[in-house]
């Protein structure tokens, strides 16, 4: 019979995101975290961060402020809450896992070099931590509804399994589900990052009530043909979209080509 000292420690979760502390995906993410452990802790933005990619704040002060038992608002970005809580919060008693999002919208193809949700499980993995960014689609089906029944229904078993396969140190995994409910997705597939067609970039030039000029960038909704394979075709054929992102970013065939003409 095990003695108590043989049982396995309760995991430890952080969680973060890039929606801001408010966040409904926030609440979510943590419903999923407490179907895996009680241990959680919560280290978010104060405000909206998306876009803020893997940006860390160097030039002016950072301020946490407690919103809750283990609970902290960051007037920062992703990287500095997970930054914060692993090198302060949690100082000595590491979390086990790093979960980001949420997100509301998914964080695919080119998504993956401007996401904070992306950036949070990123620093999470660079910091020696077994690390996940979650994101649910909409706005495929479902008008401009976010169907969050979909990562609380399917999210901590999607995570259940990934930790069961493992993953590499320097890996980050990125988990998208579809604009579907639960009950209409079959697969879940393994992915790798598609790319989006470009000339769906827009800028939307509108002008304030001075008459000057101001700007947003838009993404035109419209679906492109993508590759098989890639997280593009999973979602847009309503499927869970796990794709593995590599931290070193060298391109191995281009450093041996290169190698031959610097000697």
């Amino acid at each position: 019979m095990s003695s108590m000292s043989d049982k396995k420690k309760p995991m430890r979760i952080l969680l973060t995101n890039d929606d801001g502390i408010e966040a409904p995906g926030l609440k979510v993410l943590e419903d999923i975290a407490l179907e895996l452990t009680d241990d959680i802790w919560i280290v978010a933005p104060e405000t909206d961060q998306s876009g803020a990619a893997h940006s860390l704040t160097l030039h002016e002060p950072m301020r946490c402020r407690p919103v809750g038992a283990q609970k902290f608002a960051v007037k920062g970005t992703p990287t500095d809450c997970v930054i914060m809580g692993v090198r302060h919060l949690m100082a000595g008693n590491p979390p086990d896992l790093v979960l980001s999002g949420v997100n509301a919208g998914q964080n695919i193809a080119d998504d993956v070099t401007y996401s904070g949700t992306i950036a949070g499980a990123m620093e999470g993995a660079m910091l020696g931590i077994p690390s996940i960014a979650l994101s649910q689609a909409y706005g495929f089906s479902h008008g401009s509804e976010v169907r969050w029944q979909t990562p609380l229904d399917l999210g901590a078993e999607t995570i259940r399994a990934c930790l069961e396969a493992q993953w590499p140190e320097d890996v980050l995994l990125n988990i998208n589900f579809p604009d579907a409910d639960a009950a209409d997705i079959s697969r879940t597939l393994v992915t790798r990052q598609g790319k989006r067609d470009q000339g769906l970039v827009d800028i939307d030039e509108r002008h304030d009530t001075r008459g000057t000029p101001y700007y947003w960038f838009a993404l035109q909704r419209q679906k492109s043909t993508p590759a098989d394979g890639t997280d593009l075709k999973a979602i847009y054929d309503g499927h869970i979209s796990i794709t593995p992102i590599e931290l070193n970013f060298t391109h191995s065939k281009s450093l041996d080509k290169l190698k031959k003409h610097f000697k």
